[in-house]
């Protein structure tokens, strides 16, 4: 993993025997994006409208709270929002999932139950987005649908797009997958309706992943907050897609920090959690979910919320009346 963060964020000619192929797998993307754009590959469009929350990179830059965030400001609105999830590490045979807040994060993957959990809204899980579109739209009376990742779920039309850049690692060395971390070439961002920024105050809209206080995985009724820990050892887990910029975040609330990284989306086995004993561990959110059945009396997770800056937040709440001003514009 450190590896693969050092070839794809540092100089690019120390990636150059993989340009070849990066080449290669850019031409695909291109003929794949211009295939549904000619219409030669369908997509398929649901009677409500869809946003669509992505990234250009690998790995995560906060998709899933903007996600959340969107969730919370549609229903202020009026609207009635379901969730699209991938389900990415979830080892159900039959897909789509309907994901509850109760779901095994095994079955359906740690995201959709997190985002089940969070925002009370209906979440649809399953590696076909439309698939998991059709199954939103049986089931509940959802009026828009809201895509966790899927930018480059093409089959799925959309009114919205949204890509979210981590403003502090950006795009990397600028390449394409396996030579960089790109998973469509950078001129697909003039092609989305808007551009977010995690962290950084520079140009466009940006926001930040605020943390609340901490709070026990074995009873959720315990909650401290993060200041209590200052100057004191922890443990800090996180299977997740940066997991330097969890441990940045604890080392500068002033905690003195024994990072545990792990893949994203990683399964955690008994033997595993067992070698956490010794100091409060500390946790994201999405590994809580998979760990919290194991956990011990000291184990905590931090949740984070999105804050956007105020003209990005009044951008995106323009944007989210006219997508549903038009819908709704069209009902009988």
């Amino acid at each position: 993993m450190r590896l693969i963060d050092q070839l794809w964020y540092g100089r690019q000619r120390s990636v150059w025997p993989l340009i070849p192929l990066s080449w290669f797998y850019t031409a695909l993307m291109r003929l794949r994006r211009l295939a549904y754009r000619r219409g030669w590959l369908k997509s398929h469009r649901p009677p409500v409208p869809v946003i669509v929350v992505g990234n250009l990179t690998v790995g995560g830059t906060g998709k899933t709270p903007l996600v959340l965030w969107l969730a919370e400001r549609l229903r202020a609105l009026g609207a009635q929002p379901a969730i699209l999830a991938r389900g990415y590490g979830g080892r159900a045979r039959c897909w789509p999932q309907a994901v509850g807040s109760d779901s095994d994060p095994a079955e359906v993957g740690d995201e959709p139950v997190l985002l089940a959990q969070r925002s009370g809204c209906l979440v649809c899980a399953g590696p076909d987005r439309v698939a998991a579109a059709q199954l939103a739209l049986r089931l509940n009376s959802c009026d828009i649908l809201v895509s966790d990742d899927g930018l480059q779920h093409y089959r799925l039309a959309r009114d919205l797009e949204i890509a979210l850049i981590d403003g502090e690692r950006g795009l990397g060395n600028g390449c394409c997958l396996p030579a960089g971390p790109l998973r469509e070439p950078v001129s697909r961002l003039a092609a989305v309706d808007l551009v977010v920024y995690k962290g950084g105050k520079g140009g466009g809209c940006w926001m930040h992943l605020e943390a609340s206080e901490l709070i026990n995985l074995s009873d959720p009724r315990r909650r401290r907050s993060l200041s209590e820990l200052r100057g004191q050892r922890v443990r800090a887990v996180a299977g997740i897609g940066h997991p330097a910029a969890f441990f940045a975040q604890l080392e500068a609330a002033g905690l003195i920090v024994d990072p545990w990284p792990y893949p994203d989306h990683h399964h955690y086995r008994r033997a595993e959690m067992a070698r956490w004993q010794g100091l409060p561990v500390i946790m994201t959110e999405k590994d809580a979910v998979k760990c919290r059945p194991l956990a011990a009396p000291d184990w905590w997770f931090l949740p984070v919320t999105a804050v956007l800056d105020p003209a990005c937040e009044r951008h995106i709440l323009d944007l989210l009346c006219k997508l549903l001003s038009k819908d709704r514009s069209h009902d009988p």
